[in-house]
């Protein structure tokens, strides 16, 4: 029988092994209790997924008895994996500082509980639920084959729910929502820098729900994508300078910048073509860290001398209970959609992420962990 840590002659080992069931210590003759364990991608230590990352499949899972009050435990069925994913972990020193190691990767999940903290009342076993594990506070991410969530990371789903469509509900769509829901009325007319990725395509929806106008940038090959979510207006940056069809288009109330360094003169030029009163919210990811001194130096800079005049937000994605649930009211109205880029089952994870890394993506890389019961 393989999977063993230990074996020992002795009537008190436990021997911690890869199944559901009791076996006998053949030296002794009497009954162990076998520790139920389970599989997870995890980086031991910052680095490329490419060279880091490894199949473990030795982890003890969660059990009931140590869980704390409001938190629950998912069988992970689908992971929607985001660039911070692998991201994050090739900062290297610094990432050593805002993450725990070994990292099990992932963010956002989809799944069906199979079991519940006393008092927990909004859910019981065998609902399903969409979640959402801020690596701040998890080492345990979301592809495993079981996780444990809070109260304010999860929310309850309809049985019949697709859970491809609610797994990307956590990084991506929050993103969107949080970046435009406080900022906006209907009517508003809003820019998103960068329609056809995870959350430009949640943001679409986002904002059209929200009862306003929205104008995009995307390649050629994501106008019809774009449309078809909902977009009033596209601007097909490969053809076009981006700043002069903004200017041209009229003024916009909200403008989201989800690419952060394309084109790197986005809020310096945003005088021209917004609401003086309007807002600029900067997504911040590592890929466009670089551009943070300059946008900061606009910022501060007077508006005469060539710096930006609105309203400028720095973002980062937050846990909300409310938000969550929103999110999740809308895919179960069918309101909501989840673009889907591609598929892979959970022994293909390293496809998944190259997949990923290309950045074309036309909305989400989803990942298979288990089949749904």
């Amino acid at each position: 029988m393989g999977g063993f840590h230990t074996f020992a002659p002795n009537k008190n080992t436990i021997i911690a092994a890869r199944s559901d069931t009791s076996e006998y210590d053949t030296l002794s003759c009497t009954t162990v209790t076998m520790a139920e364990l389970m599989k997870a991608w995890q980086l031991p230590s910052p680095g490329h997924f490419e060279t880091h990352m490894v199949l473990n499949e030795s982890l003890p899972r969660p059990t009931k008895d140590a869980l704390k009050s409001g938190q629950i435990i998912i069988r992970v069925v689908s992971v929607s994996i985001n660039p911070a994913d692998y991201k994050a972990p090739l900062m290297g020193f610094f990432s050593r500082l805002a993450l725990s190691y070994p990292k099990t990767l992932g963010m956002d999940l989809a799944g069906q509980v199979v079991a519940v903290a006393d008092g927990v009342s909004d859910v019981t076993v065998g609902d399903s639920v969409v979640a959402f594990l801020t690596p701040l506070r998890h080492a345990d991410g979301a592809l495993s084959e079981y996780v444990v969530a809070g109260h304010d990371e999860y929310a309850p789903l309809a049985p019949d729910t697709d859970l491809d469509q609610a797994s990307g509900l956590g990084v991506a769509a929050l993103t969107a929502y949080q970046t435009i829901k406080p900022h906006v009325k209907a009517g508003d007319r809003v820019f998103l820098n960068g329609g056809s990725g995870g959350t430009g395509t949640y943001g679409i929806q986002v904002a059209k729900l929200l009862g306003c106008h929205v104008t995009v940038t995307c390649s050629t090959a994501k106008v019809a994508l774009c449309k078809g979510l909902g977009a009033d207006e596209t601007i097909d940056y490969r053809k076009v300078d981006v700043i002069q069809a903004l200017k041209d288009s009229g003024s916009y109330d909200l403008v989201v910048d989800l690419v952060g360094n394309s084109p790197s003169n986005l809020y310096i030029s945003s005088p021209a073509f917004m609401n003086p009163r309007g807002k600029f919210v900067w997504v911040a990811d590592s890929a466009s860290l670089k551009n943070l001194p300059r946008l900061i130096e606009a910022f501060l800079r007077p508006s005469f001398l060539g710096g930006g005049r609105n309203k400028l937000l720095m973002y980062l994605t937050y846990t909300n209970r409310e938000d969550l649930e929103q999110l999740a009211q809308w895919v179960v109205q069918g309101k909501l959609r989840t673009a889907v880029d591609s598929t892979y089952e959970f022994e293909d994870v390293r496809g998944a992420f190259r997949q990923l890394a290309k950045g074309s993506a036309a909305g989400k890389v989803i990942v298979h962990v288990s089949s749904k019961q």
